[in-house]
């Protein structure tokens, strides 16, 4: 129980004080936009980087090195919990802002903070805006801008039957962009939080990065079926993570 008192304590804490630090960030960008977006970046890693820590959450890395640190990338994570978006983040290179599912603007100062990292809002109910949002996110890659999309569409309960099937579509801001695909596989990270709710347990999580995917560089059949063959690549390394358990080289 200690663990998800720490959390929460901590988060509302940094909330409730960020405010004056949103107003000076705003000011900030009025006079220099880049030295704004990478104070916010950091400020936000920085939280996150505390949330792990009072979770107890021990975290393996692999493959980092294939994300490029000169342009936007749209990465493709598997979704178990609500932590693969705390741990992701708090690794990002470079300015990144997540697809969030559009009841998130109901919360406020924590929607201020995801305006501000340039989150773009899905409401999955409305096709027309489901089209601007893709608009802005291919507008923002181009601005050199990355963008975390869970194709999944929600965080899978029963990863050990396999990921849910991907969203048609998630794949277009890379298709129109031409940026590259940055698959991750994520494990056990429900483990820390959805497994036994409402309590926050002590584990390890691996996390690895694949390599980077052009869909220009697939061929006909692999360009025609991208999410699929993306998928794929992320389903291989999840595989491999389970003979890491089994073996008992990382969890």
């Amino acid at each position: 129980m200690i663990r998800i008192i720490l959390v929460a304590v901590f988060l509302i804490t940094f909330l409730i004080f960020s405010v004056p630090i949103l107003i000076a960030e705003w000011a900030l960008k009025k006079i220099n936009p880049y030295a704004a977006d990478i104070s916010s970046l950091r400020i936000v890693q920085w939280a996150f980087k505390v949330v792990i820590f009072l979770a107890g959450t021990k975290v393996t890395v692999i493959g980092e090195e294939h994300v490029p640190k000169d342009q936007a990338v749209l990465y493709i994570p598997n979704h178990l919990s609500y932590f693969d978006i705390v741990i992701t983040y708090s690794r990002c290179p470079g300015l990144t802002g997540y697809i969030a599912k559009d009841k998130m603007r109901r919360y406020p100062l924590l929607s201020n903070w995801m305006e501000r990292l340039y989150c773009l809002f899905l409401d999955r109910a409305d096709m027309r805006e489901g089209l601007k949002m893709v608009l802005t996110g291919i507008d923002q890659i181009k601005r050199g801008i990355s963008v975390c999309i869970f194709p999944e569409g929600t965080r899978n309960p029963n990863p050990e039957n396999g990921m849910l099937p991907f969203k048609e579509g998630s794949l277009k801001m890379a298709e129109k962009t031409g940026c590259p695909i940055i698959p991750i596989a994520i494990t056990n990270t429900h483990n820390i939080f959805e497994s036994h709710l409402p309590f926050i347990r002590k584990c390890q999580v691996i996390i690895e990065y694949g390599e980077p995917i052009y869909i220009k560089e697939l061929d006909k059949e692999q360009r025609k079926f991208s999410g699929a063959y993306t998928q794929s690549k992320i389903e291989e390394m999840l595989e491999k993570h389970k003979s890491m358990i089994q073996n008992g080289n990382s969890l």
